[in-house]
């Protein structure tokens, strides 16, 4: 018996917030003086780095567990399932429900019981439970799904990776403008004649890299005495880092599989940094004197962003339903899914579709 994706789905919020919108933004550096250069200049020269033009941002009433649910609707139809089939809700995120306009998270009860409240799930013995990963969050659920499945205590997860990075971001630190929102969930389940798990890899590294992805205050003086703490980043480490380490774990990952890289159709990398991306991929082909192919790495990052956790089922879903332009996938085709994130993390799984 195969475990598979069964199912997928994505909610893309309406609100598109394109770079044009931070013109006004006043842009600060680390120790509250202004740039040099004009917002013009800064915007222009994040869009040749991270290949971001727009990106989407949840309405004031909805939150992240919403956004969650959405998705998570979606896959289930899409798996032609009964909800009440469900074995477990792995639900993957980094800062919970943050309201509109708050500065506090809301983990209680955790989003993953939330979603579970939202589809109506009577179902006691469906067990719902929050993963907090960094950016790879959804493809660790996945791994966890496959090993319940395994085992024999489940035979249907559901895997959702959602997130609302827009409502803990600083307004006065660049990096603003990578964040994003957006919801992906993935129905993994036991079942014949479908794809396949063939293999995955997972590590931390916690010594210095622990906090690369860190909490820390705003670069305004006077956001600072309200004590608020936002999403920041050490940017040139984390690139130097994810070059390094990533593409030694996809070959790991791989190597596991026993497939040939040349049977690899699609690679759907957490969408972070466009050019980041690129030379990770780049890096991969070349631990096999290779070129990296064309076209075998989709991205959706120009358009939506960097939403963390939901970017890879987002765009593996986008993919399959060919709402990704000139990018499709085939039953039998051989992916490799693969991501970075706070810890610092990273994982990979090779699967058959």
């Amino acid at each position: 018996m195969n475990i598979a994706i069964t199912g997928t789905g994505s909610y893309l919020p309406s609100l598109i917030i394109e770079n044009s919108d931070f013109g006004s933004h006043e842009f600060l550096n680390e120790d509250g003086t202004p740039f040099k250069q004009n917002n013009e200049i800064i915007i222009q020269k994040f869009k040749g780095i991270t290949g971001i033009k727009e990106r989407r941002y949840a309405k004031e009433n909805i939150n992240n567990s919403h956004l969650a649910f959405y998705a998570a609707e979606k896959a289930i139809a899409d798996a032609g399932i009964d909800k009440e089939e469900l074995d477990y809700i792995i639900f993957a995120h980094n800062f919970g429900d943050v309201s509109h306009g708050k500065t506090q998270g809301d983990t209680l009860p955790s989003l993953a019981t939330r979603v579970k409240n939202l589809l109506k799930i009577n179902n006691p013995s469906c067990v719902a439970y929050d993963l907090l990963f960094g950016c790879p969050g959804w493809i660790e659920g996945v791994i966890q799904a496959n090993a319940f499945i395994k085992s024999g205590i489940a035979k249907k997860c559901l895997v959702i990776g959602s997130e609302t990075l827009s409502r803990v971001v600083d307004p006065h630190d660049r990096d603003s403008m990578i964040y994003s929102d957006g919801a992906g969930a993935t129905v993994i389940e036991a079942k014949e004649d479908a794809g396949h798990i063939l293999s995955h890899a997972s590590a931390t590294y916690a010594n210095d890299e622990a906090f690369f992805l860190f909490f820390g205050e705003s670069y305004s003086k006077e956001l600072k005495q309200t004590d608020t703490r936002f999403i920041k980043m050490y940017g040139r480490k984390i690139y130097e880092f994810a070059c390094t380490n990533v593409p030694q774990a996809m070959k790991e990952c791989l190597d596991k599989s026993g497939v040939d890289i040349t049977e690899i159709k699609k690679i759907f990398i957490h969408q972070a940094n466009e050019k980041m991306d690129e030379a990770i991929v780049k890096r991969f082909y070349k631990l096999f004197d290779m070129d990296m192919p064309a076209g075998i790495m989709p991205m959706n990052i120009e358009k939506l962003g960097n939403s963390s956790v939901a970017t890879i089922p987002t765009l593996f879903d986008m993919v399959k339903n060919g709402k990704v332009e000139n990018q499709s996938i085939q039953k039998g085709d051989i992916v490799l899914f693969a991501s970075v994130g706070a810890g610092m993390n990273i994982n990979a799984i090779v699967y058959k579709v």
